[in-house]
């Protein structure tokens, strides 16, 4: 009876927040072959990005209709504030639903702890089920990822059979980590409570189509991670350094994969979240976040709204062209002696010829490794200094492995930016 009485009160909670608005009516539709989300009767193509801090205004601005969370409240805004800011810019939410992972220690055959999961996504689902907003539930983030007890998915079924019963008006999926026969198989038999599944891929992503193939689907999805290529998909230095893209890299790259993996498949893909609209640090602070520390747009930023708008924005971010150290290139093995001094060259251009300005930055190589996205603490800076397109440093005088850091700005909030590893031998 209590749990009722406050299944209850939330309900009246969100009508009171929103007295003249009415959830909206979502579902899959197949015609033909073809699979699109319906949205009170309309196709919906989902044009998005992960957007868990990111600035949800400049989503809107750029061309995006919807972005996709890892949980309901993050932390920093509770899932109203979340779902009333998207409202206010006319986006559609792909809200997800946190469950635990077996790698961080969840044990599925503890039916008493899936029970309490259970109850307490429950009340996330009534809580926030009737706002306007409201795309889909995502239920749990990559929990193939690193899992060996396939129950993991009976629960996922089992929540989103809820789903179906408290809230008829929207679909549920799950996110995996790529996709694989073994998911699909069990899927296929133990969840036919999932609406469509979602796929999460990086570099791999080009490989899409065949992946689905090999997995035996040929279902509906959506890609909910795609973008800069994985840190665990490129050759690292001979000290075990990831080599990252600069910014350059990731923008050909982005508007490389959604036209060869997103775009290409018009029947089963229902559209795709990119991977980061904000900044986050892993394995360093730039790899993956669309947005610098400081709020800075990148250069796949310029791709989304390219892609989402069919034109480039009307001032584009600088482009970075190749980030030297003593003349050698990224992907050479650079090697310094503690105390010597290292010249660095940075070629850049900005396609209105706005003045560019040259921001540079030294810190050690990041040894907080985690897995699937974790929290990563970030490396303290060494130095950071305002310049030239040029510069002379000193090499750090303790041995160890590095990176110098080049961001370059246009004075209009857009940025370049690269990084290059190098290590410091006596």
């Amino acid at each position: 009876m209590k749990q009722i009485l406050q299944f209850l009160l939330i309900g009246l909670t969100v009508a009171a927040c929103n007295p003249t608005e009415r959830p909206a009516k979502v579902k899959v539709v197949e015609k033909e072959g073809t699979y699109r989300l319906h949205v009170n009767g309309k196709e919906f193509y989902i044009l998005g990005a992960g957007c868990e801090f990111g600035a949800i205004e400049k989503l809107a601005e750029h061309g995006a209709n919807s972005f996709r969370t890892w949980r309901t409240d993050n932390g920093q805004q509770t899932g109203q504030e979340v779902l009333d800011r998207a409202h206010q810019n006319g986006l559609m939410v792909m809200l997800g639903l946190d469950v635990y992972r077996e790698r961080h220690g969840f044990d599925y055959n503890d039916e008493a702890a899936v029970k309490a999961q259970y109850e307490k996504l429950k009340l996330e689902v009534m809580k926030y089920k009737d706002h306007p907003a409201l795309l889909a539930w995502g239920i749990g983030n990559e929990l193939n990822l690193g899992a060996k007890n396939m129950k993991v998915w009976d629960a996922v079924n089992d929540i989103a059979k809820m789903i179906h019963e408290v809230d008829p008006n929207h679909p549920a999926t799950t996110m995996l980590a790529g996709i694989g026969k073994n998911e699909i198989d069990y899927f296929r038999e133990h969840c036919p409570e999932l609406d469509f599944i979602c796929i999460q891929m990086y570099a791999d992503i080009e490989n899409l189509p065949k992946r689905l193939a090999d997995a035996g689907y040929n279902g509906p999805y959506v890609v909910t991670e795609w973008g800069a290529t994985g840190h665990w998909e490129v050759p690292p230095t001979e000290w075990g350094a990831a080599v990252e893209q600069t910014s350059q890299e990731k923008q050909q790259a982005y508007l490389r994969r959604y036209e060869m993996a997103i775009a290409a498949d018009s029947q089963k893909c229902m559209g795709s979240y990119a991977f980061l609209w904000g900044q986050k640090q892993e394995r360093t602070p730039t790899w993956y976040g669309m947005f610098l520390e400081n709020g800075q747009a990148t250069e796949t930023v310029d791709a989304m709204h390219k892609i989402w708008t069919g034109e480039w924005p009307e001032n584009r971010c600088p482009t970075l062209d190749s980030l030297r150290l003593n003349g050698k290139k990224i992907y050479d093995q650079v090697y310094i002696k503690p105390g010597e001094s290292f010249q660095a060259f940075a070629s850049a251009r900005d396609y209105e010829n706005d003045s560019l300005f040259y921001h540079w930055e030294l810190m050690p190589e990041s040894t907080d490794l985690k897995w699937g996205g974790d929290h990563e603490n970030r490396p303290e800076t060494l130095f950071r200094a305002d310049g030239k397109a040029e510069m002379t440093f000193s090499a750090p005088t303790v041995p160890g492995a590095y990176r110098l850091f080049v961001y370059v700005n246009d004075g209009l909030d857009h940025s370049a930016t690269a990084n290059f590893p190098f290590f410091v031998k006596e």
